[in-house]
């Protein structure tokens, strides 16, 4: 009877454990997505909207060409992500419309590409001398001298600030993000979402709670994607003006409920720079270094992703452990009572 009852249970063990193997493995294959969908890319200014100007050319043609050159790279790197553009001629998107078609799109990530400029020097140089007379004392001891002054040309150079820097919503201004992602609620549908957390009021603490994990985990993923398009910018001979936060001015950076970086490609107000920005094979090396951060970006997302599910399914292999062993110590202890009722009656 016993070796007949512990057969039984090695039985139902098995046949437990291998059906949640296999629905472990089932729901696993269902989380392996690619880590990013959708790219949104945003090419600053347009149309009306000139944004700065250098020698020869307008901050809006170059943002575009660039974008434009950018979204062919990913294309051919990246053929199963969807890719969206703001704007792939010479128009104005208001600023608000350009964060609302990322969001109402489901954006992963939002590329801005921005041209930067700094003003102009403001030089001098001494061209010559004037005499000039005055007098000192008073009355009977008033004195004519003469003295010679200076004369100064004045001139502008063209700035000679240069180099790129890539800009993220600032850490401390994290409530407006979060308002941002709670006024986009649907961007955090996610699979299943209803099944996963039901219906959700964007006013409920849950949901506000969910909408600062949200935030901080755009802010922590921002900061990755903007530190390695530095490195690569870096690689390449680029100065580095480093990664900054804004937590005014960007409206794209504030209103978009996804990843989000700007990326001020050069300056457009250094004639030198000027030049790079409007060439072939500056737009290309800009945007080779754009993606290959990209590929590290997405990279490591896996990696955290892959991390992220293995705790999980060990927590959940953790938690089905328990409940077996719960099980069979109820079972046993059951078992054990009956043989007891027995003996009594006996």
């Amino acid at each position: 009877m016993i070796k007949r009852t512990f057969l039984f249970f090695l039985a139902a063990a098995f046949t437990i454990s291998f059906y949640s193997f296999v629905e472990d493995d089932a729901t696993n294959d269902n989380r392996k997505q690619r880590v990013i969908k959708t790219i949104v890319i945003d090419p600053g200014h347009g149309g009306s909207d000139a944004g700065a100007k250098g020698q020869y050319s307008y901050e809006k043609d170059i943002c575009l060409d660039v974008s434009l050159k950018l979204g062919k790279m990913i294309e051919k790197e990246f053929p199963d992500i969807k890719l969206l553009y703001t704007r792939t001629t010479d128009t104005y998107p208001a600023l608000h419309a350009r964060a609302d078609y990322a969001n109402n799109n489901k954006g992963d990530l939002f590329l801005c590409i921005h041209v930067n400029s700094a003003p102009s020097r403001r030089m001098s140089e001494i061209v010559g001398h004037k005499t000039v007379t005055y007098y000192t004392g008073k009355g009977k001891n008033r004195k004519k001298k003469t003295k010679q002054v200076p004369q100064y040309r004045y001139y502008t150079l063209p700035s000679n600030a240069k180099g790129t820097e890539t800009y993220i919503w600032g850490a401390h201004k994290s409530e407006e993000k979060e308002l941002a992602v709670r006024e986009n609620a649907p961007m955090l549908a996610e699979e299943n979402f209803e099944k996963n957390y039901g219906g959700i009021d964007p006013n409920s603490p849950e949901f506000i709670a969910l909408s600062l994990l949200k935030t901080k985990q755009y802010f922590k993923r921002s900061a990755t994607l903007a530190g390695y398009v530095q490195d690569e910018f870096v690689k390449v001979g680029r100065v580095d003006r480093d990664v900054k936060q804004r937590g005014v001015g960007i409206w794209v950076l504030q209103a978009t409920a996804m990843p989000s970086v700007l990326i001020e490609t050069g300056f457009i107000s250094n004639p030198e720079e000027e030049k790079y920005l409007n060439s072939g094979e500056g737009q290309t090396e800009l945007s080779e270094c754009i993606i290959r951060a990209l590929k590290k970006y997405i990279k490591w997302l896996e990696e955290k992703q892959e991390e992220d599910n293995k705790d999980e399914k060990e927590e959940k292999s953790k938690d089905t452990d328990r409940k077996a062993t719960a099980a069979k110590t109820k079972e046993f202890l059951e078992m054990v009572e009956a043989n007891e009722k027995k003996k009594q009656a006996k």
